[in-house]
């Protein structure tokens, strides 16, 4: 049992530490590395789903079919994540027609490659909802908050449990030594 417990305990310190990584990858952009980002809406099911969470990357090349990330993401406005369904131009000057695979229009507008954010390296499905919901006050209490308060009061526990053994021992260590000093 106190193994089942212990291995439910770490699992859960992992994921705590997982959904904070996440949290702070997504709120913390680095140009020029590898991104988090959360799909807000349906135009690229069923490949992404909505409130999936994409992993993109900075590429040196993109070509017909690579999924991209493009647009700028401020409070107000949300990247888009779609396919690349055709390239123009070449350099500098290189432009794509992007679609979602379930719009039946590609977009209005050409992207120009210096508005990518990067190529979708892999999408993880709802867990964009996870991470929507923590970076909201409440959703952070809930989900970053009251599980580390649990962990450190446990920690705590363990620490004061651990020193009234060293405690209990140096006593009884004390007391042997006094029980032998008495009979000699």
């Amino acid at each position: 049992m106190k193994v089942l417990f212990n291995s439910i305990y770490y699992l859960f310190v992992v994921a705590i530490m997982v959904i904070a990584l996440l949290l702070l990858a997504t709120m913390i952009p680095i140009p020029g590395n590898i991104q988090a980002k959360i799909v807000k809406s349906g135009s690229m099911e069923p490949t992404i789903k909505t409130g999936g969470l994409v992993i993109i990357a900075l590429s040196d090349s993109y070509k017909k079919g690579d999924v991209i990330t493009f647009g700028k993401d401020t409070k107000t406005q949300i990247p888009t994540t779609h396919r690349i369904i055709e390239i123009n131009g070449e350099g500098s000057l290189k432009t794509f027609i992007t679609k979602g695979d379930a719009n039946d229009a590609p977009d209005p507008t050409k992207t120009k490659q210096s508005e990518v954010s990067g190529k979708v390296i892999f999408s993880l499905p709802y867990l964009g909802f996870v991470l929507d919901f923590a970076r909201k006050p409440f959703g952070f209490i809930l989900l970053i908050g009251v599980p580390a308060l649990i962990i450190i009061l446990d920690e705590i526990g363990k620490i004061v449990k651990e020193v009234k053994a060293i405690k209990r021992r140096k006593l009884n260590a004390t007391e042997n030594n006094q029980q032998k000093n008495q009979t000699r």
